[in-house]
């Protein structure tokens, strides 16, 4: 069957969601021209919204680094034309409809799913690839030949095939994020590592709706401060590279970087559905100082007293985001990530584009893998705050963030030694009780602090009485925590348990552990992070 079918910028595959809450499918084109009709993407899984927001932005970077507002020739000469761009795009509220039709028209023949020698996001050489089954690209199934699911979200015919809308969003989701179980087909090829996506520590801003967000991520001056290469993605190529594992230099251009095709994929389709798909290794770059990517968080890779080398740092599904916020938003953070970068140069251009007082959000997305790599979860989460915090002249605000936050990381260690204490008391000798608990207190902790950073507003509040109130309060979870774990102690660890110290020396002695010596320990090292103020 090689007949052309199903082409992406006419028929609905792109999943939306709309302000009354339904979700709705519509075409690529679509997507773009009523963006700001749309609340956001809404995608199986949050991997497939971020994959799918990398296409619609490729388009963008391309069409509008090339064209202006009124579909003119006008190609970026400096970083100035970049800024004047964005500021037109931004004030329309929407995206001008010519350009995008005209570009998209002229390429209209690139973006058919089914298609003999250009089908869209694939290569047809890929046929000599790892057979692979719908249920293996179907990514809320995440299962294999060897691994299957007891209780899947799929069964019977729905398993087994897909529809070609379906097919198409996790195309991208698995060139992005596919795992290492490919076996390569020859010899002496470089090791595979995960999609090119599931290697970021994923990062994004968020707007109040979908034409907002393309806009707070169409990062038109690299990091902020320098134009881009001209735009090249995947589907302007004359012959869709075919070679396995192929180390390509790091892209020079948004565009060719949003369409990396870390997999050779191709669909197989039987009577209009989906029911399989080819794979190989596809292309890649060395991860260190890849700085082109603007959307991930970054850390020193360098060993000491060597040059800071940065490569991208994944996302830890038990690490709140608000944790990595020293990492993320702080100026002296290494390298922050890009669309942060550009949020920041868009507020000190105090061109009305971005108020200073306007709240800023920010959507991480990450993939557990495995220890062979194989998918294990999936997990995103968000942050919210004044888009002031990100200037230069917040850093004053930016340092009490952090030291909180510090705090909060010794508070989870102050109750994780009273459980370790109390253990001791009660005669358990489990050494690991403390890490469960220092788990609940970021859970108790996780939604006040985002709550307090939210409300943070530096035209209006004292920095010292802001951070007091948040230490009165973040004093209080973790005093309540100890209480709790104190009451439920038992009368075992209320009468104690003697310790041998100094064992084997001269003065050698013994401790009684009970809880209450546990519970005033506590109190007072818990007075020591958040020590008294006046009211």
């Amino acid at each position: 069957m090689k007949e052309i079918e199903f082409n992406l910028l006419t028929e609905p595959w792109v999943r939306v969601r709309r302000p009354d809450n339904t979700v709705q499918e519509v075409s690529l084109t679509d997507a773009l021209l009523h963006a700001q009709d749309y609340v956001d993407l809404a995608g199986e899984m949050p991997t497939q919204d971020a994959a799918m927001l990398r296409l619609l932005l490729a388009v963008l970077f391309t069409v509008f680094s090339r064209v202006n507002v009124e579909d003119e020739p006008e190609p970026f000469e400096e970083e100035d034309d970049a800024l004047a761009r964005w500021g037109d795009l931004w004030q329309l509220e929407h995206f001008p409809e010519q350009p995008l039709r005209d570009y998209l028209e002229q390429w209209k023949d690139r973006f058919w799913l089914f298609h003999p020698t250009h089908p869209f996001w694939q290569v047809p050489g890929a046929e000599i690839g790892t057979a692979c089954s719908a249920a293996m690209l179907n990514g809320e199934m995440i299962e294999s030949k060897n691994k299957l699911r007891l209780f899947p979200l799929y069964a019977g015919q729905s398993k087994e095939r897909l529809s070609y809308p379906q097919a198409a969003r996790w195309l991208l989701s698995v060139n992005g994020f596919d795992d290492t179980s490919l076996k390569p087909k020859e010899k002496n090829l470089p090791s595979i590592s995960v999609g090119w996506l599931g290697s970021l520590g994923y990062i994004q801003a968020l707007g109040n709706n979908l034409y907002e967000t393309l806009m707070l991520n169409l990062t038109l001056l690299k990091d902020g401060r320098e134009y881009w290469s001209e735009n090249r993605p995947c589907w302007e190529l004359e012959t869709p590279r075919s070679a396995e594992r192929t180390k390509i230099p790091c892209p020079d251009d948004p565009a060719q970087l949003l369409t990396l095709q870390s997999r050779r994929l191709l669909l197989h389709r039987t009577e209009g559905m989906v029911d399989g798909y080819f794979a190989l290794g596809g292309d890649f770059f060395s991860k260190e100082n890849a700085f082109a990517e603007q959307m991930t968080v970054w850390r020193n890779a360098a060993k000491k007293n060597e040059p800071a080398v940065f490569v991208p740092c994944r996302h830890d599904p038990a690490r709140q985001f608000w944790r990595e916020f020293p990492a993320v938003f702080c100026q002296d953070s290494g390298h922050r990530p890009g669309v942060v970068r550009w949020t920041e140069k868009l507020q000190e251009q105090r061109l009305g584009i971005l108020d200073s007082r306007r709240k800023v959000h920010f959507r991480i997305v990450g993939v557990l893998y495995a220890t062979q790599n194989h998918i294990e979860d999936i997990f995103s989460d968000s942050l919210t705050f004044q888009a002031g915090l990100l200037d230069e002249l917040s850093c004053k605000w930016q340092e009490r963030i952090v030291r909180e936050i510090n705090n909060c990381e010794k508070a989870a260690q102050c109750v994780g030694y009273l459980a370790q204490d109390i253990a001791i008391a009660a005669g358990n000798k489990n050494e690991n009780v403390g890490g469960s608990v220092r788990a609940q207190v970021y859970f108790a902790v996780d939604q006040p602090f985002r709550q307090w950073l939210q409300a943070i507003d530096l035209e209006k509040d004292d920095p010292d009485k802001t951070v007091q109130r948040w230490q009165a309060q973040a004093h209080s979870i973790a005093k309540k925590l100890g209480e709790q774990m104190v009451m439920e102690a038992g009368n075992a660890a209320l009468k104690g348990h003697r310790i041998v110290v100094d064992k084997g020396k001269k003065t050698e002695r013994t401790i009684l552990y009970t809880s209450p010596r546990a519970y005033n320990i506590f109190r007072a090292k818990l007075w020591e992070i958040y020590p008294k103020t006046e009211s």
